[in-house]
């Protein structure tokens, strides 16, 4: 099934993770209502075909040894087990 990729910001003191762009994850499936390669024209009702999309991936293209703007904000920098 095809996917969307969320590209963004982790932060490894409080492991938030802070979207940046986000992307689809093509399977070429011709099953998969959302790939390219879907063999139904447009307004498909064939009940085999797939409906659903994976669950996102998260993707950190950039890690911070920091808190998160939020954590900084609400003054949860002293320690880093307090963030959840």
């Amino acid at each position: 099934m095809c996917y969307n990729v969320i590209d963004g910001k982790l932060h490894l003191l409080c492991q938030h993770f802070v979207p940046m762009s986000t992307r689809q994850q093509d399977c070429l499936r011709p099953n998969c209502l959302f790939s390219r390669n879907h063999a139904h024209p447009v307004g498909c009702r064939s009940s085999g075909c797939n409906r659903m999309m994976q669950p996102p991936q998260r993707n950190p293209i950039r890690i911070h040894e920091s808190l998160c703007a939020d954590c900084v904000m609400r003054g949860e920098g002293r320690g880093a087990l307090k963030c959840s």
